[in-house]
Formats: C-alpha cells, sequence, structure tokens
C-alpha cells in the first residue's frame, strides 16, 4: 500500500513538472538599449505583450523577418513591443542597420549573456512573452516549412525568404491570442 502511494505521488509530481514546463517563465533581465536607457524586461512585459527578437546584422534569416516583425508592431500599436536583442555579432553595426531599414524596435545591445540565458544559440531566436512573463511562443518550437524543391538547392537568403512569412503568421496568432485574453 506504501509502494502504491508512493508511486502514486511520484507520478503526481511527474505530471505537474511537465505541466510547468508548458508554462514556461521567461527569465528577467536588464540590458542597456542603443539610445542609453536601462530596459528590464519584467518592466516591458507589465505593460504590454514583448516580442523578443535575437539578431545579428549579419543573418540572412533576421533581415526577411524583421520586416514582418515591424508589421505586425505596426499593426498592433502600443499593445506590443519589439525588444530586439543584438548578439554574437562583434563587427556589425545595429544602430546603422536599425536606422537605414527604419524599424522602430528597441534595441538592446551585448546580448550575448541574455541569448545564453534563454538557451538562444542561433539566429534569429523570436519568444513571445505576456505580461506575466509566460513564453507563449518560441521560433525554435516551429516545425520547418516544406520548400518548393530541395533545400540544399536553395541558398540561405533563399530559404529565409521562404521561411519568414511562416513564422510571422505563427507570431501573429499566438499574439492574437494573447491580446484576446
Amino acid at each position: 500500500m506504501r509502494s502504491l502511494s508512493f508511486l502514486l505521488v511520484l507520478v503526481c509530481l511527474v505530471s505537474g513538472a511537465a505541466s510547468a514546463a508548458d508554462g514556461r517563465v521567461a527569465p528577467d533581465f536588464t540590458l542597456e538599449s542603443l539610445s542609453g536607457e536601462s530596459i528590464t524586461l519584467s518592466d516591458v512585459a507589465a505593460e504590454q505583450p514583448v516580442i523578443l527578437l535575437f539578431w545579428a546584422t549579419w543573418c540572412p534569416y533576421c533581415k526577411a523577418l524583421m520586416p514582418h516583425i515591424q508589421s505586425i508592431r505596426l499593426e498592433h500599436g502600443d499593445k506590443v513591443r519589439v525588444l530586439a536583442v543584438h548578439f554574437r555579432d562583434d563587427k556589425g553595426n545595429p544602430a546603422a542597420f536599425i536606422g537605414n531599414a527604419g524599424y522602430d524596435f528597441t534595441v538592446l545591445a551585448n546580448g550575448n549573456d541574455v541569448a545564453n540565458l534563454f538557451e538562444v544559440w542561433g539566429t534569429p531566436g523570436l519568444l513571445l512573452i505576456d505580461h506575466d512573463r509566460n513564453i507563449h511562443f518560441n521560433l525554435y518550437d516551429l516545425p520547418k516549412p516544406d520548400f518548393p524543391k530541395d533545400e540544399g538547392e536553395l541558398s540561405h537568403p533563399q530559404r529565409a525568404a521562404y521561411r519568414a512569412p511562416y513564422w510571422a503568421a505563427e507570431i501573429r496568432k499566438s499574439l492574437d491570442q494573447i491580446l484576446s485574453d
């Protein structure tokens, strides 16, 4: 009887841990923006959902995705904020890149440690975070779309151009769900 009780408690703990993993909470961090402002994730998220984008100026996937992120930002106005964490890019000029493209993201510099904190290992990394810092969307969790021809025949910019609209549609779905709650 004791073994059965222990087993039942163990099953409850394991199933509780699995459901807690489904509702991951984003770790808090503070980084300096390009304008010198100190930005803390929990402060921003308390006001509106956050699209947390990990990017680099050299990344073709980032370049393809960023216009879609800007479109989402314009579509939702002040109801969403984009924090663009620049990382793994020692030679790029994030201020010039963002300025030339006309994006109104809040760019956070020196994001290598924050990327590690979020287990973001490549570009782009993108998470959608609600006011309680729950992660509702992680770009890494999306399945890759099927390409119209052998993926090996496509360059990185071609693959990026194919994936970016799909990614943006999935981001919109998740953001719409957060905003309707």
